[in-house]
C-alpha cells in the first residue's frame, strides 16, 4: 500500500569514494538515523531494499553507510531520490500525532457536522503544520493544526472534525 511507506530524508550527494550518500532529512528528528535499519531506496523505476550499515551526522545532514555499497559509482546514480522506510520502521508516534500520508484525502466536517472538504495537503510551516483543506467551494482552507481548530482526527474512519476560527474563511 503506498501510503505504508513514509520518505525519511532524499540523497543529497555522495560524500568520500567509499559509497556514503549525503542525505538531507525530510524528517523531524534527525537522529532518527541512528535506529535506522534499512531503507527503501525509490529510483522512479524501482524500489531496492538497503541495509543501513553506519550512520554519521555532519551539519543538518546524515551520512549514511549502505551494505554492499563500497563505491562512489554504486551511489552516484541515486542523487536526488527518495529514501522511504515501512510503516514498521517508521518512529512511533505520540499521542496525537498522525502520519501526513494518513491525513491526505481525510474528509474534513465542521463541529456541527456538515461537511467542509477534503484534506489535500500539510503544510510544515515550524511553529505548527498547517492543514490545506479543499473546500466544497473550490476554494481552499488553511486550518493550523492547533487544539482549539483541530477537534477530532479519526484514521479509522478517515473523517476529521474540525472548529473553523473566526477569520479563517474571509
Amino acid at each position: 500500500m503506498e501510503n505504508d511507506l513514509f520518505r525519511v530524508g532524499v540523497i543529497a550527494n555522495t560524500h568520500g569514494i567509499r559509497g556514503e550518500v549525503k542525505v538531507y532529512p525530510t524528517t523531524d528528528d534527525l537522529n532518527r538515523f541512528d535506529q535506522l535499519k534499512e531503507v527503501i531506496l525509490d529510483t522512479g523505476r524501482e524500489r531496492i531494499n538497503l541495509q543501513v550499515q553506519g550512520v554519521r551526522y555532519f551539519k543538518n545532514m546524515a551520512i549514511l553507510k549502505f551494505k554492499g555499497i563500497d563505491n562512489i559509482n554504486d551511489v552516484e546514480k541515486y542523487k536526488g531520490k527518495d529514501l522511504l522506510v515501512t510503516r514498521e520502521n517508521a518512529v512511533p508516534l505520540e499521542e496525537n500525532e498522525y502520519y501526513i500520508a494518513d491525513l491526505i484525502d481525510m474528509e474534513v466536517y465542521n463541529e456541527d457536522g456538515s461537511r467542509l472538504g477534503i484534506l489535500n495537503d500539510v503544510m510544515q510551516t515550524g511553529a505548527n503544520d498547517v492543514y490545506v483543506i479543499a473546500l466544497e467551494n473550490g476554494k481552499e482552507l488553511l486550518l493550523p493544526n492547533i487544539d482549539q481548530c483541530i477537534l477530532d482526527v479519526n484514521t479509522e474512519e478517515n473523517k476529521m472534525t474540525v472548529h473553523v476560527l473566526e477569520g479563517l474563511t474571509d
